[in-house]
């Protein structure tokens, strides 16, 4: 599903004010509970889930950004909301700076895949240089859900049983690994593996943002990434990965190859 019909307008409020990480919390969960999406699961149980991940380590990656997140029993699909307040609020930053801009994520339990490209895919956006700044001076909700919308790259629904290709990703720079992991997450493949994932692993559940989604065991070493991508996004997926690698054909680190994918269905939990 696009991030587009994610992102809800009942679930966009500007302005707000928090005296702390707790009354933000607070605020999202009352904010995310106005989804018709929820109408099963209480604030409480949302407000739960999202102090029980900030206990995992703050999601407040730096420059005033936070992406509070969490995945409950009984969510049937995802749900992504945005809140601001000029203020900011000291919400354990890495970089320990206040926070102004809350991007939130509510989604099913066990979709760690999809909960994992939905972060990746606003984390992007919320790279843009002056984005914070764009988003605080939107005067009403419906102004604040385009401004971060207008950011967005091109999205393609996923859909099942054809056109698309299975893409190998070979990476022997642990510099690059990350960032190209967090690019492959973020085009919205429709299954993604790590080989032998534990620097993956390792990396994953050590940053803010994704700690929480997989487990630190059974670490060995690899860096080999497979994902399964609609044939469309494949050239949009080769361009981000070459802003960080630059030219592909001039990399020595990194090598990718595209391969048809004559049967895919199905989805792989990470």
């Amino acid at each position: 599903m696009r991030l587009s019909q994610l992102l809800l307008p009942e679930c966009i409020a500007q302005d707000l004010h928090f005296t702390d990480k707790e009354s933000v919390l607070q605020g999202i969960a009352k904010l995310a509970k106005k989804s018709n999406i929820l109408k099963d699961v209480r604030e409480q149980d949302i407000l739960q889930g999202l102090r029980q991940r900030e206990q995992l380590g703050s999601t407040g990656f730096g420059s005033r950004i936070a992406i509070p997140h969490c995945r409950l029993a009984g969510v049937p699909d995802f749900i992504v909301g945005i809140a601001t307040t000029r203020e900011g609020v000291d919400f354990d930053a890495i970089d320990g700076k206040e926070v102004h801009v809350f991007l939130f994520v509510v989604g099913p339990e066990r979709e760690t895949n999809e909960h994992l490209r939905i972060l990746s895919a606003i984390s992007q956006i919320l790279h843009f240089p002056g984005i914070v700044d764009k988003l605080l001076s939107a005067k009403t909700p419906d102004a604040l859900r385009e401004v971060f919308l207008m950011h967005a790259p091109a999205e393609a629904e996923v859909k099942g049983g054809r056109d698309r290709r299975l893409v190998h990703l070979f990476v022997q720079s642990d510099d690059l690994f990350n960032e190209l992991l967090n690019t492959v997450a973020g085009i919205g493949p429709v299954s993604m593996e790590v080989i032998e994932s534990s620097n993956a692993r390792r990396y994953l559940v050590r940053m803010p943002l994704f700690v929480g989604l997989w487990s630190d065991k059974d670490l060995g070493l690899s860096h080999a990434i497979i994902a399964v991508v609609e044939k469309a996004m494949t050239n949009e997926l080769i361009r981000r990965i070459e802003r960080v690698t630059g030219k592909l054909d001039k990399c020595n680190q990194v090598m990718v190859v595209v391969q048809e994918a004559f049967y895919a269905a199905g989805s792989l939990e990470v």
